[in-house]
């Protein structure tokens, strides 16, 4: 069920996009819990003077590869389970792109489960549809 944007500077390639997408995509089946198939993803680049961050929040050092990822999920997922996420994104996307963890921005939005509708003009999480 969740949702997710994934936003950062042009220039990378489609296989590095596509990476990113895989690499979100497996935290959220192995730390997350949501169920195979359940991809939806919107992948955006953005010129430099579209994405605003600060450089040195927090004393984190963020380059010009920062990239955002934000989650559209429903409610119920432990404290645990998102710090497993978190790190588990920072540390494959480290891994495979060589991505600096400092650069991965990541923030979850959570939601009620009646409101997501996958089609048809349904509630597929609501018990009773109306009639």
């Amino acid at each position: 069920m969740p949702l997710v944007r994934i936003d950062l500077l042009e220039g990378k390639t489609p296989e590095y996009r596509a990476q990113v997408g895989q690499i979100v995509y497996q935290a959220l089946l192995e730390c997350i819990g949501v169920p195979n198939d359940d991809r939806f993803q919107v992948i955006t680049e953005h010129p430099k003077a579209e994405l605003q961050f600060d450089r040195n929040y927090l004393g984190i050092k963020r380059s010009d590869d920062c990239i955002f990822v934000q989650i559209t999920l429903s409610i119920g997922r432990t404290v645990e389970m998102k710090q497993r996420f978190y790190k588990a994104v920072a540390d494959g996307l480290h891994e495979t792109l060589k991505l600096r963890r400092e650069d991965v921005f990541i923030n979850l939005v959570e939601g009620p489960k009646e409101n997501w509708s996958f089609g048809n003009g349904e509630a597929q999480y609501v018990s009773e549809q109306p009639k």
